[in-house]
């Protein structure tokens, strides 16, 4: 745990008791603070009463009074679509508000520091799609190469839930915008922009608020080093805005798919090959295509993500690409389930926008594709151009009709449920086509999340296999 450092004998209000906000509650008293915490849900408030926390009804006119700061979990509206009430009291009472990622910042270094032949670093990643997957590579790499590193945020552990840094240690944390649009303090040594895609939209009003969200990880957090995903204008636009001048390798563009020319540093990928450059020289390279763990154009992007990052942490091409070779791949992200009669069974139940569903789509040649769920803004025509893959849609869910009605040019069938649609694609497929499972939509119309569906799909895809 690291004890929050700053709010001593204070008293500081927690709202929202999941993961993030029992770990702030927790870390606060460990630095001799007093957390207060608070939760919409009676049942939360209850369980936090019953493991021993101070329950306090931030609701109520002067409960504010004695508070110092109030701590917000990511999952709470602090602005947009409306504030929540709590947090608009907060501001009434001109209490600062922050979250376990300002808290972090805060407290991550300690006295300790001085007696350590190498101080420790903080990589943080953020994007839109892959950020989970780049930011397990890098802590992946680290470890295969000796290196002491911890990983946390939005991905395993809370930020506040790790244990203090050991000499020469790493810590990587994958930040989604929710973090990073709220958090005061935000000092990585090396961040790390993956891609922008529509998504989340309603938290932020817009993609403008949302890319500025991302953004603040940079132009506030100041890191020594970024390493900037360029395929899309948000990333050429913010790695223009870190440059002083050509040249200036401190930002690292990165891309799939396209050459990066020019005297700064690059790492791109093309046609499975990845290639990284100096002052127009090439200085390192690996082929990606036999990795299994990281298929597809999209996993490619990831790949040249965390080699910059790990390189900018003196790791050799070599140590790189043997980690590389030895990534098992995420739960749920382009996660290779079986093979039966020469048909393989993907799952990529985190495919839950138009674009990480594109990105999976031209993964695989030929593909029988499980799709569907509760819609996001801004409807299905981004994915037209990328069906020329799908031999045939099987689409569940409770929009299930009007979803298949969308896919132009793809034959599809409204199958509902997962067990019809894994069971329907099986018997039809053919030998060297893959069953993906990429559903370019929320889950929450039939299962608590993401991870949910993507484990009915493993266990149907299992049955199946026995």
């Amino acid at each position: 745990m690291i004890p929050v450092q700053g709010y001593a004998g204070r008293t500081v209000a927690v709202l929202g008791l999941g993961r993030s906000g029992r770990a702030a509650a927790a870390a606060l008293a460990a630095g001799d603070a007093h957390p207060v915490v608070w939760d919409d849900s009676a049942v939360a408030r209850d369980a936090a009463f019953d493991a021993g926390l101070d329950v306090r009804d931030l609701t109520k006119p002067g409960a504010f009074d004695d508070v110092s700061c109030l701590i917000v979990s990511p999952g709470i509206p602090h602005l947009y679509p409306a504030p929540n009430p709590v947090i608009a009291a907060a501001w009434d009472a001109q209490v600062p508000v922050d979250n376990d990622i300002g808290l972090f910042f805060q407290s991550f270094a300690t006295s300790d520091w001085n007696d350590f032949d190498t101080v420790p670093r903080v990589i943080a990643v953020t994007g839109s799609n892959g950020k989970s997957t780049t930011a397990a590579l890098i802590h992946h790499i680290l470890v295969e190469n000796g290196r002491p590193a911890q990983l946390a945020g939005n991905i395993g552990r809370g930020v506040l839930d790790i244990q203090p840094a050991h000499d020469a240690e790493v810590v990587v944390l994958e930040l989604s915008s929710y973090q990073t649009d709220l958090a005061r303090a935000m000092t990585p040594d090396v961040a790390v922009f993956t891609n922008l895609s529509p998504d989340h939209l309603d938290r932020h009003a817009g993609l403008g608020g949302y890319f500025a969200a991302k953004r603040r990880l940079f132009a506030e957090g100041g890191p020594d080093r970024a390493v900037i995903g360029v395929d899309e204008a948000e990333g050429r636009y913010m790695a223009n805005q870190l440059i002083e001048g050509p040249g200036d390798d401190r930002v690292i563009r990165i891309s799939s798919g396209q050459k990066l020319t020019g005297q700064g540093w690059t790492v791109f990928a093309r046609k499975g090959f990845l290639s990284e450059q100096r002052k127009g020289r090439q200085v390192g390279s690996i082929d990606l295509r036999a990795i299994a763990g990281l298929p597809g154009a999209h996993n490619h992007q990831n790949a040249c993500a965390a080699y910059a990052a790990c390189r900018t942490l003196g790791l050799g091409p070599k140590g790189i690409e043997a980690a590389m070779q030895s990534y098992p791949g995420l739960p749920h992200r382009s996660q290779v389930i079986g093979e039966k009669e020469g048909v393989s069974f993907v799952n990529d139940s985190k495919a839950t926008n138009v674009d990480s569903a594109a990105k999976a789509l031209q993964a695989f040649p030929k593909i029988r594709w499980i799709c569907g769920g509760l819609q996001k803004e801004g409807g299905l025509d981004a994915l037209l151009p990328h069906l020329g893959h799908v031999a045939k849609a099987y689409v569940i869910g409770r929009e299930a009709t009007d979803f298949a009605r969308q896919l132009i040019g793809a034959e599809a069938e409204v199958c509902g449920t997962m067990d019809r649609a894994v069971a329907q694609a099986a018997a039809e497929a053919q030998p060297g086509e893959v069953v993906l499972l990429a559903p370019a939509a929320a889950s929450f119309d039939q299962y608590d999340n993401f991870e949910a569906r993507g484990d009915d799909f493993i266990s149907q895809v299992k049955a199946l296999l026995a």
